[in-house]
C-alpha cells in the first residue's frame, strides 16, 4: 500500500502565504486567489457600466416582468440602479475580497432568481451559477492570504 505524503510548498505557513517574491511565482493558492480578484473586480465594473450604454447586449429584457410590475421605475431605470450596485460590488473586491465575494456571489444569487423566474434564461442560470461558486471561493481563499500582503 502506497502512502501519498503531502508536501507543504515553503511559500505556505500555516494556511498564510509568506512575504518572499517566489512565493507568489509558485504558490497556487495565491495565484488563484488573484485570478479570482482580478477577474471579479473587472467583470462587474464592466458590466455594470455598460448598463449604462447597452453595448454588450440589451439588458432591460433580463428583468423579470415580476420585478418590473411591482416598482415605480421603468425597466431601463431599474438596469441604471444594477449597473451602479455592480460597479460598486467590484470595488468592494479590489478593496476588501474577503467581504466583496460573498457580497458578489448573494448578488449572482438574485440574478439567478431573477433568471429563473423567466424559464428563458436557464443556460444563463447555470453560467451564474458557476460564477457564484467562483465568488465564493475568491472569499474563501482571501482568508487564506495574509491581510498585509492583499488588504483582504
Amino acid at each position: 500500500m502506497s502512502t501519498a505524503v503531502m508536501k507543504k510548498t515553503p511559500a505556505v505557513r500555516d494556511g498564510q502565504t509568506t512575504r518572499s517574491a517566489a512565493a507568489w511565482r509558485t504558490n497556487p493558492v495565491a495565484q488563484a486567489f488573484w485570478l479570482l480578484r482580478i477577474g471579479f473586480t473587472v467583470a462587474p465594473i464592466l458590466f455594470g457600466l455598460d448598463k449604462f450604454a447597452h453595448v454588450l447586449v440589451d439588458w432591460d429584457r433580463y428583468l423579470a416582468p415580476e420585478f418590473a410590475d411591482v416598482l415605480p421605475w421603468t425597466t431601463h431605470e431599474l438596469m441604471y440602479a444594477v449597473g451602479v450596485i455592480e460597479i460598486v460590488a467590484g470595488l468592494v473586491v479590489a478593496l476588501r475580497p474577503r467581504f466583496g465575494g460573498y457580497l458578489v456571489a448573494a448578488w449572482l444569487g438574485g440574478i439567478i432568481v431573477n433568471l429563473l423566474m423567466q424559464a428563458d434564461f436557464y443556460d444563463i442560470a447555470l453560467r451564474d451559477f458557476g460564477l457564484l461558486l467562483g465568488a465564493l471561493t475568491l472569499a474563501r481563499l482571501a482568508s487564506a492570504v495574509r491581510p498585509g500582503l492583499t488588504r483582504a
